[in-house]
């Protein structure tokens, strides 16, 4: 039963809150959920160089902004049977079909998909360039690799902590066993 108050305890509370805040409030939270749509160009930007450096660095293997939207199959309503609900006032876009296949099917999982993939990148940037470890670095591996830039070279590898030579985050234990 602990197990389930600490889970509890670490989500975000929003649900009981937000019938409370006023529908000016709420209107702003709206607007402000959809401002970041103007950075999404930048974002995919970003997100491409990080891929492509790591390719003209010769990686291979690695995730595409693809591998991580759902598939179309999965979403469970189309503009045929989609839901809507009722509005604070008149003109709500809550009202909308058009607005909650376009929020749940295109805004929505593309913008999770970018920052899970842009994620993803930057985190075997930060694996491939430094393999030392600190007290997050095990939230990197999803960024695994198989070597990182300092095991390449052995001069340099003799100069790592004994765990940071063998952290499985960027050594492969595969090629570990060849030796």
């Amino acid at each position: 039963m602990k197990a389930c108050e600490n889970c509890a305890a670490d989500r975000v509370r929003i649900g009981e809150n937000h019938t409370k805040m006023s529908v000016l409030s709420r209107t702003i939270g709206l607007i402000l959920i959809y401002l970041p749509i103007l950075t999404f160009p930048f974002i995919v930007l970003s997100a491409y160089w990080t891929y492509y450096s790591l390719i003209l660095c010769g990686a291979q293997n690695v995730k595409k902004w693809s591998d991580y939207l759902p598939e179309k199959s999965s979403h469970r309503y189309t503009m045929k049977n989609q839901i809507t609900m009722d509005g604070s006032f008149k003109y709500s876009l809550a009202q909308s079909k058009l607005y909650w296949i376009l929020n749940c099917t295109v805004y929505c999982p593309y913008s999770v998909a970018l920052f899970e993939w842009h994620s993803y990148l930057v985190k075997v940037v930060e694996n491939w360039w430094c393999p030392f470890a600190h007290g997050e670095k095990e939230n990197y591996k999803n960024g695994s690799i198989d070597k990182s830039f300092w095991h390449i070279y052995p001069e340099d590898e003799k100069k790592l902590h004994p765990d940071d030579k063998s952290n499985p985050i960027f050594t492969d234990e595969h090629d570990k066993d060849l030796k």
